[in-house]
């Protein structure tokens, strides 16, 4: 989703309307150790700055537990086949979005706000957060220029992480936008435009040397962070869930997808390069581009196609660890019946599910899922509650047959007392009973599947004695 400002930081919704390296012709399943012997190579990896023209600067809190406790607690998030999995055990995510935790933890009169909507997040079973780890030039900019960083700004989002590990939450971090909304793409090519790089389009943020330049290092200040409060580097923290490389990439210059092709194969390379511990994922909406043209039909406009992004070829990249998907019917289909957008609902999970299974062969999570309540909309709180009964039924088919729809992030949670951020789509739980309660539920059938050796006990592992009738009730109809 776009962002924009606190009068224009806070969000609103608006939509609608590089060199292809030798690893791309490996097998996915070498990913892990591809990188590990380049990193021991030497030759190709390196995690120091990136040079770029111009003059630049490199870039007590509250208890949580150990390293080593979180670590024997939950460890890292791996994927297995078209599963998450944290030690061999399968990850279904029920999440949320909340995009600003970061801005308002800068404020010590707005900081509880990130303690609160963890905790009334947690209160309903909510295991990953999507947040912005990015905040280019501009108001409480995390990087005010290329390298150069805030340092309350970035303790700000230390303290995120801490709250976030201390309420069992895991993170999905954002590096960018494709958006202007905390500076964005534009922010990177005005500062390269400004140190005299000749770049006209906001798309040369995909191709543009000096440009790349910056956001790598980008990528390298955010993994190598050493968080104030906890004292674990970013890279080894397994609050983190997956590094996300862009919100909602586009390139519109170049529909046929080539431009931000090369560009992710870049920067996944420049993520696995100096953290293959964590898992990566591009940030796209899902739509379906010319190597799928039989897919095609599935998007849900013409535009959507030419938009220079792919959902299946984007996937294939080596260092790609998952697929990313939104949903966003009421924008997308605007003026169509609720019917008419339910039925669009069921059509883009299903396929995109089933490609990430068959083509793939990889977990999918459709990382934001929302409709507005505003006035113009065709939705409501009632019907919104039907919206996502029904992304939530998607998501349970795929989890009784071990599937790839691995979980779905609602867009977005609010805390009391931020409504003037609201942009329709934000839901107070405290506020929102049904909601809270459709939630819950599905956060605890979630959790009767984590918490066993479900999918390896059905097909016969001598474990079957731990499974409960909770355990059996996952698999009928009644989900």
């Amino acid at each position: 989703m776009v962002a924009t400002t606190m009068a224009t930081i806070f969000r609103e919704k608006t939509r609608g309307s590089g060199k292809v390296s030798l690893i791309h012709f490996l097998a996915r399943g070498f990913a892990v150790a591809a990188t590990i012997f380049l990193l021991a190579d030497g030759r190709h990896a390196h995690v120091e700055y990136v040079e770029v023209p111009g003059d630049h600067t490199p870039a007590q809190g509250p208890e949580v537990p150990s390293s080593e406790a979180i670590d024997g607690q939950w460890g890292m998030v791996k994927t297995k086949g078209s599963q998450f999995v944290v030690r061999d055990r399968p990850f279904y995510v029920n999440g949320f979005n909340t995009y600003w935790l970061m801005i308002l933890a800068v404020d010590p009169s707005t900081r509880g706000k990130v303690t609160e909507v963890f905790r009334q997040a947690a209160a309903v079973g909510l295991t990953v957060c999507r947040t912005w780890g990015f905040n280019d030039g501009g108001w409480r900019a995390l990087q005010k220029s290329p390298s150069v960083y805030d340092e309350d700004v970035f303790k700000a989002l230390d303290f995120v992480v801490s709250e976030a590990r201390k309420y069992r939450i895991r993170l999905i971090l954002s590096l960018s936008n494709n958006w202007d909304g905390y500076g964005g793409k534009a922010q990177y090519v005005k500062w390269a435009r400004d140190a005299g790089a000749n770049v006209t389009s906001d798309d040369d943020f995909f191709s543009d040397q000096t440009v790349k330049c910056y956001f790598k290092n980008h990528i390298m200040n955010m993994l190598t962070r050493v968080n104030t409060y906890t004292n674990v580097m970013y890279k080894d923290d397994p609050t983190i869930f997956a590094w996300e490389l862009m919100n909602e990439p586009r390139c519109t210059s170049d529909p046929t997808g080539n431009k931000l092709q090369a560009w992710i194969q870049e920067m996944a390379f420049q993520v696995k390069s100096i953290d293959p511990g964590h898992l990566l994922e591009v940030g796209t909406e899902g739509f379906y581009g010319p190597s799928s043209s039989a897919r095609m039909q599935t998007n849900p406009n013409t535009f959507a196609g030419k938009t220079g992004t792919d959902f299946i070829r984007n996937h294939r990249i080596l260092g790609i660890d998952f697929a990313s998907v939104h949903v966003y019917p009421d924008t997308w289909l605007s003026g169509a019946t609720l019917e008419m957008q339910l039925k669009f609902v069921q059509s883009w999970m299903q396929a995109h599910i089933a490609d990430a299974e068959g083509e793939l062969g990889m977990p999918v999570l459709f990382t934001e899922f929302g409709v507005s309540t505003k006035a113009r909309s065709a939705f409501n709180a009632t019907s919104r509650d039907r919206f996502i009964q029904a992304v939530y039924g998607e998501l349970l088919g795929s989890t009784r047959h071990g599937g790839a729809g691995a979980g779905g992030l609602l867009w977005q949670v609010f805390p009391e007392g931020t409504d003037y951020m609201d942009d329709g789509y934000g839901v107070v739980l405290p506020r929102a009973a049904a909601t809270a309660g459709i939630m819950s539920a599905h956060s605890k059938k979630l959790q009767t599947f984590n918490s066993r050796c479900v999918w390896s006990c059905r097909w016969g592992c001598k474990k079957r004695e731990e499974q409960s009738e909770d355990v059996d009730l996952l698999f009928n109809d009644e989900l």
